[in-house]
């Protein structure tokens, strides 16, 4: 099964995402890793285009077709990011759970921005300003759920799309997790 999260830096996606891959015994692809992996070795800027998602999408193609259930940790902002993720899931013949992580609550979300440290080297989160001006499309559809982190424990959350995962209708391909 591919898991792909979605939602602005500082919602609480990777804190989600690595309790999910622990609790499933699942692969955890992160794209602030693979971004940061290709500054460093190209010394590109800040902006490394599409080449992060890209190698994310081969990355869990390959852990997809050996059996693997993948958690895919990244912003996912526009439609064309969330149809190759699709794709991804399509191509490897594994059901797809689309996860956008929010935190409705502004105050709370500002706090975890301005304060986050980051655990990859040499990487440096966005700033608030950078959140609030970053493109995010609406999702077409939906995605299967949506996980609001404001004032809720990572467990809840987690719990919340554990539950979520043996109801969910297929995707088209025919495969359950």
């Amino acid at each position: 099964m591919l898991i792909v999260f979605g939602g602005l830096p500082g919602t609480g996606k990777t804190t989600i995402a690595r309790e999910l891959a622990r609790r499933l015994g699942a692969f955890h692809l992160r794209i602030d890793t693979i971004e940061q992996a290709i500054r460093m070795a190209s010394g590109a800027g800040d902006a490394v285009g599409p080449q992060g998602y890209v190698v994310a999408y081969a990355l869990a193609g390959d852990n997809l077709r050996l059996g693997g259930t993948v958690i895919a940790d990244c912003v996912n902002p526009v439609r064309i990011t969330r149809e190759a993720w699709r794709a991804t899931a399509v191509r490897a013949g594994v059901r797809l759970v689309e996860v956008e992580v929010a935190c409705s609550d502004p105050v709370e979300h500002r706090r975890r921005v301005e304060s986050r440290q980051s655990d990859i080297d040499g990487h440096r989160p966005p700033t608030w300003a950078a959140v609030m001006a970053r493109e995010y499309e609406p999702w077409d559809g939906g995605p299967d759920a949506v996980v609001d982190t404001a004032g809720r424990e990572i467990d809840a959350c987690v719990a919340d799309i554990l539950a979520l995962l043996p109801i969910l209708p297929l995707h088209g391909n025919g495969h359950r997790p």
